[in-house]
């Protein structure tokens, strides 16, 4: 029998927001025994036509969290998002709390630093993160623990949260109608979230499974609260033991006919800066437009 670092009969009081402009979900993740708190996966606002940031979502996770007497103490992201941007470090000044990501943000810091033509300034160390989890590491929310499950695929430095009885996947898995993300981006590979995916599913059936995005399939409310057994005998992909074979060939051939996300672009140049947008060399900010990289 499997045995795991949290105490999976805790069940967390969660808040859900969500962002129809990039189809995002962000969880406040409370401690059901103290008024401590996290953020999973927030958002910050881009007009990317007109280049203007602002902070709409993020303000009203800010506002419950300051209306409900919580203290922040992590702000969690699953991974690198390629669809929307964080506002990990606008929270945070704000409220406080710790930023913290999987530990192979290295890996996708060297890759993009190369795309984006960084410079030496750009640190490829992880550094701008407050906490770098390796698979396995434990992190508590007041008197609750949770764990970090390394789970890659999507891309290297993927991480689901486990608090309590439930589990944050970030874009490892989406609603069972949805199935799973894609694998195509640099450092992403089919097998790899094949088996990820497995090891999310080893998690006991009644653990409730957190969406970072869902796109309301076949014209269905959108939904972000699914079970681990409801994934493993429903997901189109994955459910009723489709075999890793299948997987990588239709991962695939699906992720061929996929377009770039829209705000890939901005959102990898933030978010592998844990949130903080880059600046030129008189401190503006401002964002690079690769040819031809991705």
């Amino acid at each position: 029998m499997t045995t795991y670092p949290v105490d999976m009969t805790v069940t967390p009081e969660v808040e859900t927001f969500f962002d129809p402009a990039t189809w995002t979900f962000t969880h406040v993740v409370k401690d059901p025994n103290s008024k401590s708190c996290a953020v999973v996966d927030s958002v910050m606002d881009i007009d990317y036509s007109a280049g203007r940031i602002t902070y709409d979502n993020a303000d009203k996770v800010i506002a419950y969290i300051k209306e409900k007497g919580l203290k922040l103490e992590w702000l969690l992201e699953t991974h690198v998002h390629a669809d929307h941007l964080s506002a990990a470090p606008y929270i945070q000044q704000a409220l406080g709390g710790k930023i913290g990501i999987g530990e192979k943000i290295t890996v996708v810091q060297d890759t993009f630093g190369k795309i984006f033509n960084e410079g030496t300034e750009f640190q490829r160390d992880g550094s701008q993160f407050d906490a770098l989890f390796k698979d396995g590491d434990t992190f508590m929310i007041g008197t609750m623990q949770g764990f970090a499950m390394h789970t890659p695929g999507h891309t290297p430095a993927c991480m689901t949260h486990v608090i309590g009885n439930a589990a944050f996947v970030g874009d490892t898995l989406f609603m069972p109608d949805g199935g799973s993300a894609r694998a195509d981006f640099p450092g992403g590979d089919a097998g790899t979230l094949y088996d990820s995916i497995q090891k999310v599913l080893s998690l006991p059936d009644e653990m409730r499974v957190f969406m970072c995005h869902d796109y309301g399939p076949n014209g269905r409310d959108i939904e972000y609260l699914t079970s681990v057994g409801e994934e493993k005998t429903h997901n189109i992909h994955v459910g009723e033991g489709k075999t890793r074979e299948d997987f990588i060939k239709f991962r695939t051939e699906r992720d061929a006919t996929l377009d770039v996300p829209r705000l890939i672009l901005p959102s990898l140049q933030v978010n592998m800066r844990a949130g903080e947008i880059p600046t030129d060399n008189d401190g503006r900010p401002m964002l690079k437009l690769p040819i031809n990289q991705l």
